[in-house]
């Protein structure tokens, strides 16, 4: 016996704090801020702090009725306890009841767990219940609880398993939560008529019962968030969601702004009568609800979406000579320099023969050049601007901004979209246009968008190809080299994009690099060029003007390319490991080839050890051309958080509503939010507080 307690002292690990769970000795943040990271500083946080599952300790079930598979606890007396060596020593103990023998199986184990299941000890055991080696039933790291006696009283609820932290336990988040349920008011805010409409009970059922279910009530239900509880909380939270939103508009509606108005036979007028084509009638249509915002002396914030090549950027260009032609300036704002040049190049192809001269500013440029432009800025020369994240350095001063225009704008935080509207003369804001190539879901927009609106231009100028696209194993390179072979005799273009490896440049130039070299040597008659994300700005256009020229067969490329670039030439995308890549990144890939009159292909190639989730991607690319049915796919696969890029959007995440399966709350949400605070403004702003506390300067982002 001495040698068996030497050895499960050996096993031991550090002793734990009885009341937060962490190892004596382990340097721990202030408890606060362990907590504050779990979203948890007001007692409401405690309150809406819901569990992830739960587990049903309100029964016993004889060690005869036990099922493999199914959790369950047994209530038995230790017939025998032993340590037993078998990669590592482990703790083995037989229980039995008046039906059966049962065993458990601890791998890691303290002396106290040894010493509570010690033979002839009374116990409880919880657990997923499996088939042992020896026949036996088992459960492998059981949770255990000493009995005093046969009839010691069951809990009255289920258990409540919560999201946890470093040095948190279950036992003391119970506690904590059950302590500010009691100190929180559970009065009901939501106006009675609108509950009953929907059948909805009361904040406090809700509450109590979703953190302590009662006995009978079905675990898998309360953890697949399908009890009526759970549906009363969606509702609240996608009502203080749009409620925050709509108050938001309100706010906005009292700022100011210049009125747009033009002029009659100004550079929009110019612009117009000049381009060799005649605008879709989609483009027309946002066109006019530009227009009619830019008008107003209250600040635009629309956003135009649309999908790729449906010419977004045009209907761009003529709301900024809208803002140049009443006086004020203009300014593009995009993510990347790649894709601000190429809006900076076409922009001046369109303007410069009218007379009319387009500014450029990025980080790349030289001092003394920089400088030049931000003066031309202060003092107003400079007309229409375009650049990247330069625009909003602390530099940077524009005499009068009449029209922020962000492009990509889910690639910008909070602050950069606040800043860059802003710049406008003193006591007014500019007017903010943003710009989506990636095509939002309704329910997302009504959801995440509520307090701007939306232009959507749904039809493509005529002369568009229609992309085949392919999918093809990476097994079969050989092949897809031999048809790239084949394309570029034909005097075709072809983009091949590496995927992004690592989060970093370095390993995204390392891959297309290798690619560049592979391809060099095994199509050695064709013209192969490389673009990336760490070349300098020169040598980036210098590349791209040498693909669009026609000079590069096949261009090599990161994922720089993947928006603004326009080839029509380029017939050919082989987009390398597709599988990693999101399908609206794919889809916008695609829209760089088919722009001109040539028979257009996408060859999607995949790693043969294929994810489900990879295999249902290139699937869906695969069937449609749709942007918006891919977009609907897309926030499926990935959820709206990252589709939107939530966290810098200013609007408050959504915890526990779905934005696809609870549509209908959504849209009874949409429309209690705009009766309630047109009846009671402040009670509503109450209930919205209850939810989401900080980020009330963000909602006009």
């Amino acid at each position: 016996m001495a040698d068996d307690a030497t050895s499960a002292k050996k096993q031991t690990a550090p002793k734990r704090s009885r009341r937060f769970g962490y190892e004596k000795g382990q340097k721990l943040a202030p408890l606060p801020e362990r907590l504050a990271k779990l979203g948890l500083v007001r007692d409401w946080d405690f309150v809406l702090h819901l569990p992830l599952r739960y587990e049903d300790e309100t029964r016993i079930t004889s060690i005869a009725d036990v099922r493999y598979g199914e959790t369950c606890q047994i209530q038995a007396t230790v017939t025998r306890s032993e340590l037993r060596q078998s990669s590592g020593m482990q703790l083995v103990t037989q229980v039995a009841d008046s039906t059966g023998t049962l065993q458990l199986r601890h791998i890691h184990f303290y002396p106290s767990q040894r010493k509570q299941l010690a033979p002839g000890n009374l116990i409880r055991a919880y657990g997923l219940v499996r088939q042992s080696v020896g026949g036996l039933p088992e459960i492998v790291h059981p949770k255990i609880k000493a009995c005093s006696s046969t009839d010691q009283s069951l809990p009255s609820t289920l258990t409540p398993i919560y999201p946890s932290g470093e040095g948190i336990t279950q036992t003391w988040l119970r506690k904590r939560i059950d302590r500010a349920i009691l100190d929180v008011d559970l009065v009901d805010l939501v106006p009675n008529d609108i509950l009953q409409k929907l059948s909805l009970p009361s904040l406090a059922q809700s509450i109590k019962e979703l953190h302590h279910p009662l006995p009978g009530a079905d675990p898998e239900a309360y953890s697949q968030r399908q009890t009526p509880g759970w549906k009363r909380l969606k509702f609240d939270e996608l009502l203080a969601q749009q409620i925050s939103l709509r108050h938001g508009r309100k706010l906005r509606s009292t700022l100011h702004a210049k009125p747009l108005l033009g002029s009659d036979g100004g550079w929009e007028a110019r612009l117009l009568k000049s381009l060799p084509f005649e605008l879709t009638g989609a483009q027309l249509r946002a066109l006019k609800e530009i227009n009619s915002d830019l008008a107003s002396s209250h600040p635009m914030h629309r956003l135009v979406q649309g999908d790729v090549g449906c010419g977004k950027t045009i209907v761009a260009a003529l709301a900024a000579l809208r803002a140049v032609d009443s006086g004020t300036q203009a300014a593009l704002m995009a993510p990347t320099e790649l894709l601000a040049e190429q809006h900076y190049q076409k922009l001046s192809a369109w303007l410069k023969p009218l007379g009319l001269e387009v500014l450029w500013l990025s980080g790349s440029l030289k001092a003394k050049e920089k400088a030049a432009a931000q003066e031309k800025i202060r003092s107003g020369q400079a007309r229409l601007v375009v650049g990247t994240h330069a625009l909003i350095q602390d530099a940077v001063e524009f005499k009068d901004l009449g029209l922020a225009i962000v492009d990509e704008q889910h690639r910008f935080g909070v602050n950069q979209r606040l800043r860059v509207r802003s710049s406008s003369a003193e006591g007014s804001l500019a007017h903010l246009l943003t710009l989506s190539a990636t095509p939002i879901p309704r329910t997302l927009a009504m959801s995440y968008l509520a307090d701007i609106d939306i232009s959507v231009i749904d039809e493509l100028p005529p002369g568009r190809t229609p992309v085949a696209t392919k999918a093809v194993s990476l097994d079969r390179l050989a092949d897809v080299v031999a048809a790239v072979k084949n394309s570029a005799a034909q005097g075709k273009q072809c983009y091949w994009v590496c995927p992004l490896i690592e989060e970093s440049e370095k390993a995204d130039l390392t891959a297309a690099t290798m690619r560049a070299d592979f391809l060099v040597e095994s199509l050695p008659q064709a013209r192969i060029g490389l673009v990336h994300g760490t070349m300098s700005a020169e040598d980036k256009n210098a590349r791209m003007a040498a693909f669009a020229a026609g000079e590069i067969g096949v261009l090599v490329a990161t994922t720089v390319i993947e928006v603004g670039v326009d080839v029509p030439n380029a017939s050919v995308m082989i987009i390398e490991h597709a599988e990693r890549f999101g399908l609206s990144q794919l889809h916008q890939l695609r829209g760089r080839v088919g722009r001109g009159s040539a028979k257009s292909f996408c060859i999607l190639l995949f790693d043969p050890n294929l994810s489900q989730t990879g295999r249902e991607r290139l699937r869906i690319i695969r069937q449609t051309n749709d942007g918006f049915e891919i977009a609907r796919e897309d926030l499926r696969l990935r959820g709206p958080g990252e589709f939107m890029g939530a966290r810098q959007s200013g609007v408050p995440a959504l915890r526990f509503a779905d934005v696809q399966t609870d549509a209908e709350l959504l849209d009874a949400a949409r429309d209690a939010a705009a009766r309630w605070l047109a009846e009671d403004e402040a009670k509503a702003l109450k209930h919205a507080r209850r939810w989401f506390s900080g980020g009330s300067d963000y909602l006009d982002a």
